[in-house]
């Protein structure tokens, strides 16, 4: 199953097109080699006008000429789209989510309100492709036909769990303790106000600790034909909101069952490497986790690009006095624990043939008007 380039290139909408991540995913759709962005959607102010007019642009580079021209709809279950990207905010993506499944669309959601659900993949190909076994279950449960829905995690545990899986692997885990330093732009847009945050540290993040704490359990369980079995791991989270513009540094004590140096840690995150088919995934690395030996890093502002922000930074690997090692990673939040995440699960759908190419909507029975 060596991943190459598709005869057709799959369609591709984006739900919450207008926000921090949608406009992360926007760009990164804008030359991808398997999808085309024809459908971007957000909430009813924004509808009716180009995305270019809708948006409020704030990454570096430009809005993708694929995306300018784009009229810009409501969450209108006749999209002409292939499947769907989900970057809704919270208060939204449950119902939206499950209508755009229940209508024969996969989404691919970036957002939290299904990710615990029993029945729905928490996703990070490198760590538990094997999760997509579920899927066929929730269609089944939920009677969706051609739809289902697979989420990525929050984006702190998203660099997290990517380095504990090859730890996991070579010695088992037993604790882990966590600190986070996470970035503003992890907030959205506009985030935190610039008062609160300027020269301070904000040490609370609503939700962030129950999520860090609940979703690696799930990610580094077992699907087990009919549910998933969490691994059982001891964690506690501590989460803060830090000046920084992107980049989640987390600092992480590692209790493992098996006694190992700190050598042999180095190694096995150094020489975690995905096999060749997730490897010819065009947004996945081999080696996911880069290995750093200064002192002084990682560091957001010198390291939160590495591997085009897919990787996961790793330094200070030494002993830890309560448990058995400690370490300092880096992840980019936007990237790695959020559109690069979503976009990655997109693919692995598609070469494991979960997406199948729509009929235009005015062709097919599955288009029907928006419920409000």
């Amino acid at each position: 199953m060596h991943a190459k380039p598709p005869e057709k290139k799959w369609k591709a909408g984006v739900l919450g097109a207008t926000g921090v991540v949608g406009q992360r995913l926007v760009q990164m759709l804008g030359n991808h080699p398997w999808f085309d962005l024809t459908e971007v959607a957000a909430s009813e102010r924004s509808s009716g006008r180009t995305y270019a007019e809708a948006v409020r642009w704030h990454l570096d580079a430009p809005i993708p000429d694929a995306a300018r021209g784009l009229v810009v709809k409501g969450l209108d279950l006749s999209l002409d789209c292939d499947f769907v990207f989900s970057a809704l905010d919270s208060s939204v993506a449950g119902t939206a989510e499950e209508d755009f499944a229940r209508a024969g669309y996969p989404v691919v959601s970036n957002s939290r309100n299904h990710r615990m659900d029993p029945d729905v993949p928490l996703l990070i190909p490198e760590v538990n492709a094997a999760h997509l076994d579920a899927i066929p279950l929730q269609q089944k449960n939920r009677g969706y036909d051609t739809g289902f829905i697979v989420t990525n995690p929050n984006c702190s545990t998203a660099g997290l769990v990517l380095v504990l899986k090859p730890l996991v692997d070579a010695f088992g885990l037993e604790k882990i303790f966590v600190v986070t330093l996470q970035a503003i732009s992890g907030a959205g847009y506009p985030g935190v106000a610039s008062l609160d945050i300027q020269g301070n540290v904000v040490p609370f993040i609503s939700g962030e600790e129950e999520k860090m704490e609940a979703e690696p359990q799930k990610l580094l369980g077992k699907w087990d034909g009919s549910r998933f079995v969490d691994a059982g791991i001891g964690l506690s989270a501590h989460c803060n909101r830090v000046p920084v513009i992107d980049g989640h540094l987390e600092c992480v004590s590692i209790g493992l069952k098996k006694i190992a140096s700190l050598d042999e840690v180095r190694e096995a995150l150094r020489n975690f490497e995905v096999d060749a088919d997730l490897a010819s995934l065009p947004t996945a690395l081999r080696n996911p986790i880069v290995v750093l030996d200064e002192e002084n890093r990682p560091q957001p502002r010198r390291d939160v690009n590495a591997g085009n922000g897919m990787a996961a930074v790793v330094g200070r690997v030494r002993e830890c006095p309560l448990l058995d090692v400690k370490l300092t990673l880096l992840s980019h939040n936007l990237v790695r624990g959020a559109a690069g995440a979503a976009l990655l699960n997109a693919e692995l759908l598609a070469v494991r043939g979960f997406l199948k190419h729509r009929r235009a909507p005015s062709e097919s029975r599955l288009a029907e008007p928006v419920s409000r």
